[in-house]
């Protein structure tokens, strides 16, 4: 049998003969070198050698005693190490070579691609000219990879990488081990896939699965509100063309906030004695 059906994954060899830049590795009826470039280790011949066979930037099958993340069938999460628009993102699984997944495995939408630093849970996969790719878990591998959540986890905060995304919503696999799911409207942004986010648990399902929220909770949004009117305050030497009469649309525009939020955020601010209205304009209150 070919040592080809190996590719991508770790074998045991025997070393067959020594040469000036490596040693030939053997299982008998197959040589694969071995580069000294490829090893930290020294081998006399017949010494048995467990390494990693993959094909180099010439397309050779070759060796390397350094352990990958990943092999055919083993998933690990490895960070992305380059972009390339038409081909895909280049992936770091601890080797010499960095390893493609390709355009079609990606998003259609260019802007939810991941980044270089973003993390993805693959594994190997070789095609028939025994060409290494990467392959992104199923949603299947990250359910088996999980833990069910329990009732003392809502509304934990928690943080993990995005795993799969649609504008629906994105899928999440959490370093709690929690599956989660974030709703478009639970996010101001799509985030990319690989991205690592932050949030809260706001359901756990029957299946120990989770919902997420990315959304601030109702005080860290209101302090965020309160804040952004008080700076364009500021901005505008202490007065505003806006008040809890002005129009909802209008205040999206400028505040990029719902007119309910405007509301309750200017209303904390009156509260405080920070700010007063007047025909229909919002002034700071002077400090006596």
């Amino acid at each position: 049998m070919s040592l080809e059906q190996y590719t991508g994954q770790i074998i045991e060899l025997d070393v067959a003969r020594i040469v000036d830049f490596g040693y030939f590795l053997t299982d008998g009826e197959e040589d694969v070198l071995l580069h000294k470039n490829e090893t930290d280790q020294e081998f006399q011949e017949g010494d048995k050698v467990t390494a990693f066979l993959y094909v180099d930037s010439q397309g050779r099958l070759s060796a390397t005693t350094t352990m990958p993340a990943v092999t055919v069938g083993k998933y690990e999460w490895v960070p992305v190490v380059d972009v390339n628009d038409g081909i895909g993102v280049f992936l770091d699984i601890g080797i010499s070579k960095d390893i493609l997944l390709g355009e079609e495995d990606l998003p259609a939408l260019r802007s939810v691609w991941p980044e270089k630093g973003d993390m993805l849970f693959i594994t190997l996969r070789v095609n028939r000219n025994n060409l290494i790719y990467a392959r992104m878990a199923s949603d299947q591998v990250i359910q088996e990879i999980s833990r069910e959540a329990r009732r003392e986890d809502f509304n934990k905060n928690v943080h993990g990488y995005i795993y799969r995304t649609a504008k629906v919503g994105s899928w999440v696999s959490t370093v709690d081990g929690f599956k989660g799911f974030i709703h478009e409207s639970q996010r101001k942004t799509e985030p990319r896939l690989g991205e690592k986010i932050e949030g809260r648990i706001i359901d756990i399902k029957e299946d120990g699965t989770v919902n997420i929220s990315m959304l601030p909770r109702k005080q860290e949004s209101l302090d965020e509100d309160t804040e952004k009117l008080i700076a364009y305050l500021e901005m505008r030497n202490g007065a505003m063309p806006y008040g809890d009469k002005s129009m909802a649309e209008d205040i999206q525009v400028r505040f990029n906030m719902s007119k309910g939020s405007f509301k309750r955020a200017l209303g904390r601010l009156m509260k405080e004695g920070r700010v007063y209205q007047k025909d229909g304009w919002t002034y700071i209150k002077e400090e006596k």
